[in-house]
């Protein structure tokens, strides 16, 4: 049984719920600011100026590529183009691209729409909107910390930040340009972008540089300073003794740090390799999917055409068997980085998950059974009070200057938890019962 969910339940609902109430579905505000404080646009994004003002206090722009020197030094050059070294000017110009809401067909969507610096860099929706309120089929991850990543988007279809940055600005759900000459076009005509890009990249402006500019921008969202990184570093009263049982879960019984692992270099929280872990598993023919996408593909199998099937179809639910086009991928998707997680909600490719509550009862009950299922998902037999811990842990990894908005978030997990969340199911926890024996009693049972 379910305890009754809120009329908006699922993605694509959500999203249109969301637009349709002004953007108040799960508004957790910032810092210092209560959320019904924050200016927002007809999307719900926080508006430019007030996110770029946000984004000066966190990261001054004279210290943004400083910002960096967070990562192990040695590790993060390995992430950074040789044609895309980190300079001051790079950043600047790809600051400014980012907050441009003239890159999309209608000028009604920047990059920050859909990470919105008020958000966790996230914009907080299941699918995020793009021109004319059209709803995608993902969820946006946070560019925050996305320096390290070695694949970007949810099915690891573009190899670099700089590469990623040039495809929503293409895709008819996000930006909607028909091409990067029009792209380029919408800001031709603006001097300063044309010195910037001279002081940038000693060139005139192309659609190659926008990408890098947005790439290096990017790289500065650095925040790592969270309470469990302290904890790391040798402070033991930075965690609750309830986050520090968490921890001692995260790397035994509840078996996180299998697809999770975070060490001092690789401090994401992710092995950056792709699972299936049942998500969407339910309500997805993964085999009549696939077929239907091997003969799009056929058709067309450019990069541009992948990346509107991933966004605006269901074709999207297959993951990374859109990319390599294996068995073995199909309802695979890349493993996130889990910093500053508990300001980034819903969760999943999808944002089918709510909180984190959710996404822990999903592991605990051993995700959704398929013929792809990841071998490593298997029931956990968590007790209430050990998921309790385990949000605990994952809520510590919150970088500190956004402190007062992760307890907000908290509070509203937790009681969204209390009132909307599925009754557990000890029954495959424990393995008491089967998933095969759920499927057979659900038949009969609608037989009746």
């Amino acid at each position: 049984m379910e305890r009754t969910r809120f009329f908006c339940s699922g993605p694509w609902l959500a999203a249109v719920c969301f637009a349709l109430l002004g953007g108040a579905l799960s508004d957790t505000g910032v810092a210092g600011q209560p959320a019904a404080e924050v200016p927002r646009d007809e999307l719900g994004a926080a508006t430019v100026a007030y996110q770029a003002e946000l984004l000066a206090k966190l990261i001054p722009e004279a210290e943004a590529v400083k910002a960096t020197s967070a990562f192990d030094p040695v590790v993060f050059a390995a992430y950074v183009p040789e044609d895309n070294a980190l300079t001051a000017e790079r950043v600047a110009l790809g600051r400014k691209l980012y907050f441009d809401k003239r890159l999309s067909a209608d000028g009604t969507v920047s990059c920050a729409t859909c990470h919105d610096v008020t958000r966790g860099f996230t914009d907080q929706l299941p699918g995020s909107l793009g021109i004319g309120k059209q709803v995608g089929k993902r969820n946006a991850p946070t560019t925050a910390n996305a320096a390290l990543l070695q694949t970007m988007f949810w099915d690891g279809r573009s190899p670099s930040l700089d590469h990623q940055a040039k495809q929503p600005i293409l895709n008819p759900i996000e930006m909607g340009m028909s091409n990067p000459e029009e792209a380029l076009k919408a800001i031709a005509g603006d001097a300063e972008y044309q010195e910037a890009f001279k002081k940038a990249y000693g060139r005139e402006m192309n659609y190659e540089d926008l990408g890098r500019a947005i790439g290096a921008f990017e790289r500065t969202l650095v925040f790592l300073d969270s309470p469990f990184r302290r904890f790391m570093a040798g402070d033991a009263s930075a965690l609750s003794a309830d986050a520090q049982a968490g921890w001692e879960l995260f790397n035994g019984k509840a078996r996180c740090a299998a697809c999770h692992p975070m060490t001092p270099a690789n401090p994401l929280g992710s092995d950056h390799r792709f699972h299936n872990i049942g998500v969407a598993a339910r309500h997805q023919d993964f085999e009549g999917l696939a077929k239907k996408a091997l003969v799009a593909l056929a058709e067309d199998s450019s990069e541009q055409k992948l990346d509107e099937l991933a966004i605006g179809t269901d074709l999207g639910e297959l993951g990374r068997f859109m990319v390599t086009r294996k068995r073995m991928d199909i309802g695979a998707f890349r493993t996130p980085l889990i910093l500053n997680i508990g300001i980034t909600a819903p969760y999943m490719h999808d944002g089918s998950l709510a909180t984190l509550w959710d996404v822990i009862d999903h592991y605990n009950k051993g995700g959704e059974a398929n013929l792809y299922l990841d071998g490593g998902i298997e029931p956990l037999a968590l007790t209430e009070k050990e998921i309790d811990q385990l949000v605990a842990l994952l809520f510590s990894l919150t970088d500190v200057r956004f402190a007062e908005q992760n307890q907000r978030e908290f509070e509203r997990q937790q009681a969204a938890a209390q009132q909307n969340r599925p009754i557990r199911d000890e029954g495959l926890a424990l393995r008491r019962t089967l998933p095969f024996e759920q499927r057979v009693m659900g038949a009969k049972k609608s037989d009746q």
